[in-house]
């Protein structure tokens, strides 16, 4: 099972509360994606652009030492990669500043990527197709070229507003890749915002009417809904205090697509992602220390 993940990596900067210190690490959604389906054993590839710079090379080193083939990623010399910051609330609820107008991943699609052959699945994220938005067209090349190929493509439509020009921009897009788009893992706050669904029935029923196979919900309540294969679930997960919900949405994607992966049904994968996410939270950053497993395929 082969799977490549495209988007961004950026210099994270967490907030130590205890003394108003920034601990320094990497994320992006997809990026967290990969790390850990990588880690639940699944072969897996990672596409972006990096610059030439120190930070670029501590990001693709740590792909290698997590097992993430690095083949995909170009390095821009003279560039940098984006940069944000995390403040958490009493709750752990996050807010994030971004500087990455410039960063290079932003021409990711602007020629063809060399890919692995014979890809089984290709995810990329809303945020993806924000910063990329340059590019779309090409974009939408390749995810047909991936499904004539047999590759399945995963979309987490991560809705972030300020991204984008305004929000009938973001449908735009949004609209376009859906049409190329196997599985969908959308959250109901952000759907609410750009496509105006009142609750996750009709959440659902939008991307059914797009001829999505499998769509997964990550609703409200620390519930999950999913549907595919003709098969229904829902899960709803263990309250637990969060330290930093950064990349809480990102592991529930990984713990669900690996355990789909694997052959678990519905409710198990979602079980799989809510338990993840849960693990996820209680620790500052967006990415678990490297001796955290992924329940996973091998």
């Amino acid at each position: 099972m082969k799977i490549c993940c495209a988007g961004e990596v950026m210099v994270e900067m967490a907030a130590d509360t205890t003394d108003r210190r920034y601990l320094r690490g990497m994320a992006g959604d997809s990026f967290n994606t990969a790390v850990y389906l990588a880690r639940a054993g699944l072969a897996v590839s990672y596409l972006t652009r990096l610059g030439d710079d120190p930070f670029s090379d501590e990001m693709v080193a740590f792909l290698r030492r997590e097992g993430i083939d690095d083949r995909c990623v170009e390095r821009c010399p003279g560039r940098l990669p984006g940069l944000y910051t995390i403040s958490n609330d009493a709750d752990g609820e996050r807010r994030f500043h971004y500087w990455r107008d410039t960063a290079p991943v932003r021409s990711l699609f602007a020629r063809e990527p060399q890919l692995p052959d014979e890809l089984d699945l290709f995810y990329l994220t809303g945020i993806t197709l924000a910063v990329t938005r340059d590019h779309l067209e090409q974009l939408l090349a390749l995810l047909d070229r991936l499904r004539d190929g047999g590759c399945r493509v995963a979309f987490d439509p991560n809705y972030r507003p300020a991204l984008w020009d305004d929000a009938e921009q973001a449908r735009r897009h949004c609209q376009a890749l859906l049409a190329r788009c196997d599985i969908a893992l959308p959250t109901l706050d952000d759907d609410v915002a750009l496509w105006s669904v009142r609750d996750v029935q009709d959440c659902h029923e939008f991307y059914a009417g797009h001829g999505i196979a499998e769509i997964v919900v990550k609703g409200p309540a620390l519930t999950a809904y999913a549907w595919g294969g003709g098969d229904t679930a829902q899960r709803r997960a263990q309250a637990l205090p969060a330290v930093d919900t950064t990349g809480a949405g990102d592991s529930f994607n990984a713990g669900y697509l690996a355990a789909r992966l694997g052959g678990a049904n519905l409710a198990a994968a979602l079980a799989a992602g809510q338990d993840l996410a849960a693990d996820v939270v209680q620790h500052r950053g967006a990415i678990l220390p490297p001796q955290h497993s992924v329940e996973g395929t091998v």
